[in-house]
């Protein structure tokens, strides 16, 4: 193997590595929950803020992650965002109250933001459009799904062996070897532009404050209702401020997002399709620990054991979409797998009774919905960058981890809410199974509602354009064939 084999692969490696961490930290502390407020005396209200904070901070910065991306460069945002995530972890797996893990946890947000762009544009920048994107995009797509399922797997297993304080502390030897990876990977110090755009000021003020605003408000809904006023105000706020990001980014020279990115078909259609496919899969997963833990009467352990099968069927999706994505195109491969996704979803409403069974409730409606997700992700990241010029590849990938997790925390709180109004604030399982089947069947409506937009705003597979055909037909026939074949690769 050659060098620049060897650092392609390490490459790979790097964005992997960081895609399964910054996932693996959105499931790993549920389980650990109960734990944390019992030895550092959270009260009620203040132990949402363990997942909240990291929310927050990962959600509201993401944008501003992506556009630092493409200023600085990779390699300085990559080994930033690793050195805070992993003090982070450090610092909260040894902490002594409540307020210090909450803080511990929003650093680690902020490492998350500056970390999801960077290993994102990795991929795009590394690997040209064609089979070998494809294949490196299905790999980010499992490590994404391998990491929350891990995470929920690992955080029953290690709170159950170690305490929760395991939960924290397991980032930093991963964070260490992903900054050997960046090391070994030889990425470059400087950005792709000798002189690279100015950082937006006023966008990155405006977008940080309304998008962390609108998680905050979203976050706070399970605890005050949608109808509280000060949920009512805070989202009327982050509303105010992204009106304002908007008119401010159509005024300046280098925006922190160019609108009309959003004028590219493809990169309209697969933020939209990932809004609603994260507010259902984040949901979805939610509930369906729920369900285990509060119907069927599962430990800690054995829920996050019951996920593995949907792990394997993420990964099976993945490596189908990858070899599928060439010969169907994206539209149909995201259509397809939001359909088979929302069977999935639509089984587990059918199915999520009190008296259910692992066979019939979970590993049957596991199965499919995750197969049909993990077609997904290889046509949702090769969209979000179609036609993207490599200055603006953080921007892309920072505005589709916006658009994952906003959709995640909007879809998320939306749905708790459905939930308890069917089970009105009953806790048998009876009434809590009643309130999850609810909040399932809407996870299926807006995951067929993805598939929809897939098909309206996607486009089909490439053809040759006049110019190609003209070139093709003044070649021999087999290297015409080989050309028809280049393009039809480029999905």
């Amino acid at each position: 193997m050659n060098d620049q084999a060897r650092r392609t692969r390490w490459v790979l490696t790097v964005a992997l590595i960081v895609q399964f961490l910054v996932a693996l930290d959105m499931s790993v502390v549920n389980v650990a929950l109960p734990d944390m407020r019992d030895d550092l005396g959270f009260t009620p209200d203040g132990l949402q803020w363990v997942v909240g904070a990291y929310a927050l901070t990962f959600g509201g910065l993401l944008m501003l992650g992506g556009r630092l991306t493409d200023i600085l460069g990779r390699r300085r945002i990559l080994v930033a965002g690793l050195v805070l995530f992993g003090g982070a972890s450090l610092i909260g797996g040894l902490v002594q109250s409540p307020g210090a893990l909450i803080a511990a946890r929003a650093v680690q947000g902020i490492g998350a933001a500056a970390l999801a762009p960077g290993a994102f544009t990795l991929i795009t920048v590394t690997y040209p459009a064609g089979p070998e994107r494809s294949k490196a995009l299905g790999m980010w797509g499992m490590a994404g799904a391998a990491g929350g399922a891990v995470g929920v797997l690992a955080g029953g297993l290690l709170t159950d062996v170690a305490g929760w304080r395991a939960v924290m502390l397991v980032n930093v030897p991963i964070v260490v070897f992903a900054l050997f990876g960046v090391v070994r990977a030889a990425l470059p110090v400087a950005p792709d532009r000798a002189t690279g755009p100015r950082l937006d000021v006023a966008g990155a003020l405006l977008v940080t404050a309304g998008m962390s605003l609108l998680v905050l408000g979203v976050t706070r809904t399970e605890a005050h209702g949608w109808s509280a006023p000060s949920t009512l105000l805070t989202l009327g706020a982050a509303l105010a401020l992204l009106v304002a990001f908007a008119l401010v980014e159509r005024r300046v020279h280098e925006p922190l997002l160019r609108l009309g990115l959003l004028a590219n078909r493809p990169v309209l259609g697969a933020n939209l399709f990932s809004l609603l496919l994260s507010s259902t899969q984040f949901a979805s997963f939610y509930f369906c620990s729920l369900y285990m833990q509060q119907v069927l009467g599962y430990g800690a352990s054995k829920t996050g054991a019951a996920f593995l099968p949907f792990c394997v069927g993420v990964v099976a999706g993945s490596l189908i979409g990858t070899k599928a994505v060439a010969v169907v195109g994206i539209r149909l491969l995201l259509v397809a797998g939001g359909l088979l996704g929302t069977a999935g979803i639509a089984l587990f409403a059918m199915t999520a009774t009190p008296d259910g069974s692992f066979a019939l409730s979970i590993l049957g409606p596991s199965l499919l919905g995750s197969v049909g997700i993990g077609l997904c992700f290889i046509p949702l990241g090769t969209a979000a960058t179609k036609d993207v010029v490599p200055s603006e590849a953080g921007m892309a990938s920072g505005l589709l981890n916006s658009s994952r997790q906003i959709g995640g925390s909007l879809g998320l709180a939306a749905l708790v809410t459905v939930a308890a109004s069917i089970s009105a604030g009953s806790s048998t399982p009876a009434a809590l199974a009643e309130g999850y089947r609810a909040a399932y069947w809407v996870c299926a409506g807006l995951l067929a509602l993805a598939s929809a937009t897939a098909m309206a705003l996607l486009p089909g597979r490439d053809r040759p354009t006049a110019t190609a055909t003209a070139a093709v037909t003044d070649r021999t026939p087999a290297a015409a064939w080989r050309d028809l074949q280049k393009n039809s690769e480029e999905f």
